[in-house]
């Protein structure tokens, strides 16, 4: 039976997700990508919440033509270091969510370290 690509990235993800984990002290930063739009939030697994989110779905990227490209990605993880950095949270587990550490992935973790987060 063939795998398909997102069936085979949900199980890199669940291999992943056994490794890793957030706290109030140092949330995981979760990233997905979807054919248009990008997503990040700094989960704290403990106590099963959002700290805090950022997505090119938001009013301010309304004017830009909605794209999940290595931009974005950067616009992104500068907006999420600096919403944790106003909650005094500047370290973070990154999650990179099965995606290869290359490209948009890559690109946002850089844009968070840019940021002031030490990912």
């Amino acid at each position: 039976m063939r795998t398909t690509r997102k069936a085979a990235r949900q199980r890199i993800h669940q291999r992943i997700r056994k490794k890793i984990s957030g706290t109030a002290e140092r949330p995981r930063l979760a990233v997905h990508f979807s054919g248009k739009h990008v997503y990040v939030q700094a989960i704290d697994d403990t106590a099963g919440r959002t700290l805090a989110a950022a997505s090119t779905r938001e009013p301010s990227f309304r004017s830009q033509k909605a794209a999940a490209n290595r931009a974005a990605a950067e616009q992104i993880g500068k907006i999420i270091a600096e919403r944790l950095l106003k909650k005094k949270l500047d370290h973070v587990v990154f999650d990179r969510g099965g995606f290869l550490y290359h490209g948009k992935a890559k690109a946002l973790a850089d844009a968070a370290r840019a940021g002031g987060l030490k990912v």
